[in-house]
């Protein structure tokens, strides 16, 4: 066999190749930004949860204000969160927050995964000295 048929007989073996590998490729591609995605939510219910609790355990709060600091953080950082709850219990020397949002998806048809995120602090009081 020829050098010439030879190259003729290999020609469409890249493309073939490449039809295979190529869904492969671009599914890691998007389980990476998924994960990245999921990781950025995660931390977003965290940090709604921390700014939740640290107004809720002010001295002398008012009754909503943890939940109105945790939903201003998720308004203005969680742009794509959506099914999101923001719980607050308190018996009068701790301070729960838990968020659950629900994390957004590349996907249109594969809806996102619930992340819970909770912090529980001290409420600050006024100790008399004695």
């Amino acid at each position: 066999m020829t050098a010439k048929r030879r190259r003729r007989a290999d020609a469409g073996t890249m493309s073939i190749s490449l039809v295979m590998v190529f869904p492969a490729v671009l599914a890691l591609i998007l389980l990476t930004v998924q994960a990245a995605l999921w990781w950025y939510d995660r931390q977003v219910a965290l940090t709604a949860a921390r700014e939740g609790g640290e107004a809720a355990r002010g001295y002398q709060a008012a009754p909503g204000a943890g939940a109105a600091a945790a939903n201003s953080l998720l308004d203005r950082a969680g742009g794509g969160l959506t099914d999101r709850t923001v719980q607050i219990n308190s018996d009068g020397v701790t301070v729960v927050v838990k968020v659950t949002v629900r994390t957004q998806s590349l996907l249109p048809f594969v809806p996102g995964i619930l992340v819970t995120q909770q912090v529980s602090e001290p409420v600050e009081r006024f100790v008399p000295a004695p």
